[in-house]
């Protein structure tokens, strides 16, 4: 084994002895300055030495020691003398343990370790650290022994004095911090990152203990000097910090930004929550935190924790009843499947099937609500009752779809529609199958189902629809008025038009402005129908026999008609008429006649002329002077006049004198000239 004493090159030898001449080791030479005062030489020596190591291609472990001995040495008298830059600059080449640094700083370290934590020391090292408590007592007894007895009335309350040990121990503190970094960082690049971002390990490594405490302190120490973009480059690099210590120096801070950021790695979302409440109510303010309320609704959006819903979704609904509501409807136990809304679905129970009958709950949430926020409370009682109706309509469908499933009915319905089709019947559909269809439950559902459909302004459309595509053949009334609700007027003409061949029902929905059912037929049905008043009065606040109008707010409200839609619609109608044969050509004529003040006739002629040309109709020429100025002949006499204008305007005049004339509003008939 090779001896760690130096090597001699000169003995000498005496009578009963024999001596030897060896050079000073490094450690004494540094010892003997130190022991002069002569720091300065003392760390020159060091530094001389340490190039010296790191010039050669192999270190020497025994001399490495030896050297990490010395800086730890020099590093300590500096410590004691105030001398931070010098002394920290020393623990980082001497490598010294950080948490035997931290140890002077009770202040930071709190409760990372105590006195009963034990770290490896050089025995000489550790006989010449400084015997005080705390920096600033080290600051203290260096500012005795300076001043002292020269300051009245006293060194540590004499206001200079005081000043100085002010400066000196934030000096130590910023030195503290420059130590802790290059040590992470040193241990970064030597050891390799076995941390991942919020603290779990990537692998099986041991951490190293001393790890958790610099993260800690850095933590602390960047919050306290206001380094801010440090703190988040910390924390969005690996780091082991232990949050219960560095929250609250985040928060006498300020740094609540920082603060919620290590609340999210660590999985503390109640206290995330606690923090962003605070911030929305103004105690807390961070330009950093843009939306808190976007946030919280966003984490309670990824967490779907009841718990956490219950306490927090009645806060929201005081302060935005809206976002509150959204958040809070995570409580009810809905479908997602009925929910159109893409964040209300996100809130829903992932293992919600069908709604779990639950009315006492939903009062109870509506009665929280109600006391948080009254118009929350209105809000909310509209969100459950467009689930209800739209949970009401899917099983009024369902129940159909049974019916359906006996083939009586599916013989039965199909003959209605196929018969309705050939019957060139004046009557809509829905009057023929309810005056010509047997009285029975099943015809009772359909009229109750059509009548719900048409009647409520409720339910979310979108989600029924696909509940009636299984059948479409066979419910094309009802997907007609699916497709009214949803503004696909179009489909549903089309589908009334060509599907239904019902032109009547094609007609009214474009005079209703998109809807099939009137006051009057839903009347009609109730008075002719028995089994169905109770839903006729609630949908559309008819009065029958027995049954009183509806006064809640499920009727459907009357409103006026927009005029500017109707002529939409009754243009839609025209081009849906004129894409099919010699029959809708018919239509289209006598929608032209009907509909007259409704249609720019001058439009109709630039979408029909070609048409109509080539179903063979020509123009009829002006009567002759000496034939009288009698009255023009009626339309039957004519042949329907208003086949006449389509004839007139399926080409440009040929003569000056055949042209239109007027067009006389709030009449059947169109005046040629």
């Amino acid at each position: 084994m090779r001896s760690t004493f130096p090597r001699s090159s000169v003995l000498v030898l005496g009578a009963n002895s024999v001596q030897s001449l060896v050079p000073s080791t490094l450690i004494s030479q540094v010892e003997s300055l130190l022991a002069s005062h002569r720091t300065e030489d003392a760390l020159d020596l060091a530094d001389r030495q340490r190039k010296k190591l790191q010039a050669n291609i192999s270190i020497d472990e025994d001399e490495a020691d030896e050297l990490r001995y010395v800086y730890q040495r020099i590093g300590f008298q500096c410590f004691k003398e105030t001398r931070f830059a010098e002394a920290v600059n020393c623990f980082f080449e001497g490598e010294v343990d950080p948490r035997l640094v931290i140890s002077y700083y009770p202040d930071i370290r709190g409760s990372l370790f105590t006195s009963d934590d034990s770290m490896d020391v050089f025995a000489g090292v550790e006989e010449h650290m400084p015997r005080e408590a705390s920096v600033e007592d080290i600051v203290v007894t260096n500012l005795v022994r300076n001043y002292s007895p020269h300051l009245t009335p006293n060194t540590r309350s004499a206001p200079s004095t005081a000043e100085l040990r002010k400066i000196l121990v934030a000096e130590a503190n910023e030195k503290l911090e420059v130590f802790l970094t290059r040590w992470r960082a040193r241990w970064i690049v030597e050891r390799g990152s076995n941390l991942a971002v919020g603290g779990s390990t990537t692998n099986t490594r041991p951490v190293d203990p001393s790890v958790e405490v610099v993260d800690t302190i850095l933590g602390k120490l960047y919050a306290q000097l206001e380094k801010t973009q440090n703190l988040y480059s910390l924390l969005q690099d690996h780091h082991h910090i232990v949050v219960n210590e560095v929250a609250p120096v985040l928060e006498r801070t300020g740094q609540y930004s920082a603060l919620c950021i290590l609340y999210k790695q660590k999985g503390e979302e109640e206290k995330l929550l606690e923090v962003w409440s605070k911030i929305i109510d103004g105690q807390w303010t961070d330009a950093d935190i843009k939306d808190p309320l976007s946030d919280m609704m966003t984490l309670l959006t990824e967490k779907r924790d009841r718990t956490l819903t219950q306490q927090w979704g009645l806060w929201l609904t005081q302060r935005d009843p809206e976002r509150g509501l959204k958040a809070y409807t995570q409580l009810l136990h809905l479908s997602s499947t009925c929910i159109a809304d893409p964040l209300l679905q996100l809130l829903m129970p992932k293992d919600s099937g069908k709604r779990r009958d639950r009315p006492e709950e939903d009062l109870a949430l509506l009665e929280s609500i109600k006391r948080a926020n009254p118009a929350a409370g209105v809000q909310y009682l509209e969100y459950l009752s467009r689930q209800l109706h739209t949970m009401l309509a899917t099983a009024c469908i369902e129940q159909l779809c049974a019916a359906l499933a006996q083939e009586s009915v599916s013989k039965l319905w199909r003959a209605k529609a196929a018969s309705y089709a050939s019957s060139r019947s004046d009557a809509s559909f829905l009057s023929y199958f309810a005056s010509t269809t047997p009285d029975s439950p099943h015809k009772r559902t359909r009229l109750k189902t059509i009548l719900f459909l048409a009647g409520s302004s409720v339910y979310d459309p979108a989600v029924v629809r696909p509940f009636l595509l299984e059948h479409q053949n066979i419910f094309r009334l009802e997907l007609a008025v699916i497709d009214g609700k949803l503004g696909n007027h179009r489909a549903a003409l089309s589908t009334l038009v060509h599907g239904l061949h019902d032109a009547t029902s094609a007609e009214l929905y474009c005079t209703l402005g998109g809807d099939l059912v009137s006051t009057k037929i839903a009347q009609s049905l109730a008075e002719n129908n028995p089994g169905i008043e109770l839903c006729a009065s609630t949908m559309f606040g008819v009065a029958t026999k027995g049954v009183r109008p509806a006064a809640t707010a499920i009727a459907r409200q009357k409103s006026a008609i927009d005029e500017a839609k109707k002529t939409e619609l009754l243009k839609i109608l025209l081009e849906v008429y004129m894409a099919d044969g010699e029959t809708s050509t018919r239509r289209a004529a006598h929608l032209v006649n009907s509909q007259a003040m409704n249609l720019d006739v001058l439009d109709a002629k630039d979408r029909t002329w070609v048409l109509l040309r080539e179903e063979g109709m020509v123009i009829e020429e002006p009567a002759s002077d000496d034939e009288g100025d009698g009255e023009p002949a009626s339309f039957e006499e004519k042949g329907g006049l208003a086949e006449k204008l389509a004839l007139q305007l399926s080409r440009p005049p040929p003569h000056e004198d055949v042209h239109v004339e007027k067009v006389e509003k709030g009449s059947s008939e169109v005046m040629l000239v």
